[in-house]
């Protein structure tokens, strides 16, 4: 009898970070050090230290009390998921108020680990690195809101340019502005005024990091009746956003649909959360503003990766783990990778940088709804991809590959028989989708989804343009009418003249 869980990844040792911020204090505890870090558990609590520290210069006394009660807890939860290091970073309000050094000592005793209290300038760093990790690649100008400061710099691939830090967090705006809307709006203004990073950004993308302003996205996904609820790389569409923005500045969120899925604790600093992006396109002029899920706790950990780790594809990083832990044969899955290549090369068809990278991941994942019912392997398969912890990848990206494992459970179905997600890819995607698709119908009929037969296929072009899809003769009683049924479709898939023989 199996005692132990096969759904971790071997060799993973967990790691916990605890990140103290002026508004939300969070554990989080990840199965290891990764390119693409797994979340084995997380916790939040609005502990709120930051708020009236404008006015009073100290905690919340309240909030710290509460504090050291969540970290006798967190501390406990760390140990319990066996976590084999706790890191620890505190951010705006911890560096800033007057009592702060007593915080850091209590928490330090209560937590048993050392906190590295961030400046604004590491906290800046670490956030462009969470922005760099999760993009492929990151060009623009990451915004990170948290409760006491805005942190912004300019991330360009690899690159991280100039930044600043401003006092325009939620709770400290909030406090500034005695909470005077108007007032907010030109504290605003003049802060980001000093913002010189913003002069580089014009037509480019805004990286939009922190709770606040994912809290606002998701409010715009709800008024969009957007498909696809993943918060990481959605875009909010600067057409008809100054509406969206203004309302929520007005305080009007208590009738805005989607309201509820926001606590009520966070509701408060919306309004501020949209000044102050209102203010930033006004200023940056961007071409887009995207959502990242990843901010300076997935920065810090990326920095603790080797340089080799960091050049890591995070998307195929991802992709490779889940089918260590879900199909029948990785190894079958590479196979599937290099075949659909050649396949590619021999039919004459092009593919940009990034639909090679959504093939190998699509391909990578092509069997990881074996489980499943076989009428259900492709809804199952399209529903994990596309809601998947996945970075790397935008969400037309992230449909395209989701829509490869539709297709190659259900058959190449009518669009009207697809999902309501199908909207979010171009047809080129989704043209690609069922061309993939049909490909692994053929050579998983002669695999059986085992490693061994794939590379040992080959295409033969003819002199009357037709191509046959050779197996080699100790082979050929694979060969069989539901084979040749599969190539045949593949042959209206693409136009061509097929043949599917032994040689």
């Amino acid at each position: 009898m199996i005692s132990e869980s096969q759904g971790r990844l071997q060799g993973r040792r967990p790691i916990s970070v605890v990140d103290i911020g002026s508004n939300s204090i969070r554990l989080v505890v990840y199965e290891g050090i990764a390119r693409s870090p797994t979340v084995l558990f997380n916790e939040k609590m609005l502990a709120g230290l930051g708020r009236g520290i404008v006015s009073t210069g100290r905690l919340d006394p309240e909030a710290v009390r509460r504090a050291m009660e969540e970290f006798r807890r967190f501390r406990a939860l760390s140990d319990q998921a066996g976590a084999q290091q706790l890191y620890v970073i505190a951010t705006a309000a911890a560096r800033e108020a007057e009592n702060g050094p007593d915080f850091i000592r209590q928490a330090e005793e209560v937590l048993g680990a050392e906190i590295r209290v961030l400046t604004g300038k590491e906290e800046a760093y670490y956030s462009a690195l969470g922005v760099i990790s999760g993009f492929h690649p990151a060009d623009g100008i990451a915004g990170d809101l948290g409760g006491g400061s805005l942190e912004l710099i300019d991330v360009r691939g690899e690159e991280i340019g100039g930044g600043i830090t401003l006092p325009l967090g939620g709770l400290r705006l909030e406090d500034m502005s005695k909470g005077s809307v108007q007032a907010a709006a030109k504290i605003v203004r003049k802060e980001l005024a000093r913002a010189r990073v913003l002069d580089g950004g014009q037509g480019r993308t805004f990286y939009c990091v922190g709770g606040t302003w994912r809290n606002l996205a998701r409010l715009h996904m709800t008024a969009r009746g957007y498909p696809l609820h993943v918060m990481h790389h959605y875009e909010m569409e600067l057409d008809g956003l100054d509406g969206f923005l203004k309302q929520v500045a007005r305080g009007e969120v208590e009738k805005m649909k989607g309201i509820e899925r926001i606590s009520k604790s966070r509701r408060s600093l919306l309004a501020y959360g949209a000044i102050v992006l209102q203010e930033i396109i006004r200023t940056m002029k961007p071409g887009r503003i995207i959502v990242s899920a990843l901010g300076v706790r997935e920065g810090f950990l990326y920095s603790l990766l080797s340089p080799q780790e960091q050049k890591a594809d995070p998307l195929i990083s991802s992709s490779e783990e889940l089918a260590i832990l879900r199909a029948r044969s990785v190894t079958h899955a590479h196979e599937l990778v290099e075949w659909t290549g050649r396949t590619f090369a021999a039919f004459g068809i092009d593919e940009t940088e990034e639909e090679a990278r959504y093939r190998r991941a699509a391909c990578l994942l092509a069997d990881i709804g074996w489980r499943a019912h076989p009428e259900y392997r492709g809804v199952q398969s399209l529903n994990i991809i596309s809601n998947a912890s996945f970075i790397g990848v935008d969400h037309p990206g992230r449909v395209f590959i989701a829509l490869v494992n539709l297709y190659r459970h259900e058959g190449l179905i009518d669009d009207a028989a697809a999902p309501e997600i199908i909207k979010l890819a171009p047809p080129r995607y989704i043209e690609r989708a069922r061309l993939i698709g049909a490909m692994m119908r053929v050579v998983y009929l002669l695999s059986a989804s085992m490693p061994g037969v794939i590379p040992r296929l080959r295409w033969d072009k003819h002199e009357d343009g037709s191509l046959s899809l050779v197996v080699p003769r100790e082979l050929e009683a694979l060969l069989g009418e539901r084979p040749n049924g599969r190539v045949a479709q593949l042959a209206r898939v693409t136009g061509k003249t097929l043949r599917l023989v032994a040689g």
